[in-house]
C-alpha cells in the first residue's frame, strides 16, 4: 500500500506527457516532449525499483512468478530508456539548425 499512490501518479504522469508527446508528434516539440517522457519513465522505474528494494523491504522469496519483473524487466526497460535517450541527444546535436 505505501508503494500503490506514488506508483500510480508516477504512472498517470507519464501517460500524460506521452499523450502530449503524441499530439505534438508533426510539431517541433515533439523532442523535447519525447525526451520528458523517457526521462520521466525512467525516473519513476527507478523510483518503484528503489521502493521495492528498501522502501517496502519485499522479500524476493514472497513475489512468485512476478520476481521476473524487477529483476529482468525492469533493468530491460532502463537499458531501452537509456538507449532511446542517447539516440535523441544524438539525433538533436546532429541535426541541422533550421533558422
Amino acid at each position: 500500500a505505501d508503494c500503490a499512490a506514488p506508483a500510480a501518479y508516477g504512472h498517470l504522469g507519464a501517460v500524460a506527457v506521452a499523450w502530449s508527446a503524441l499530439a505534438s508528434r508533426r510539431t517541433r516539440s515533439f523532442v523535447p516532449f519525447l525526451l520528458t517522457f523517457n526521462l520521466w519513465v525512467a525516473a519513476d522505474l527507478l523510483y518503484a525499483f528503489y521502493q521495492g528494494l528498501f522502501g517496502a523491504r519485499i522479500d524476493a522469496g514472497t513475489l512468485g512468478a512476478a520476481f521476473y519483473i524487477p529483476t529482468l524487466y525492469v533493468p530491460l526497460l532502463l537499458c531501452t530508456h537509456f538507449i532511446v535517450f542517447v539516440l535523441l541527444v544524438r539525433g538533436s546535436k546532429s541535426a541541422p539548425s533550421e533558422a
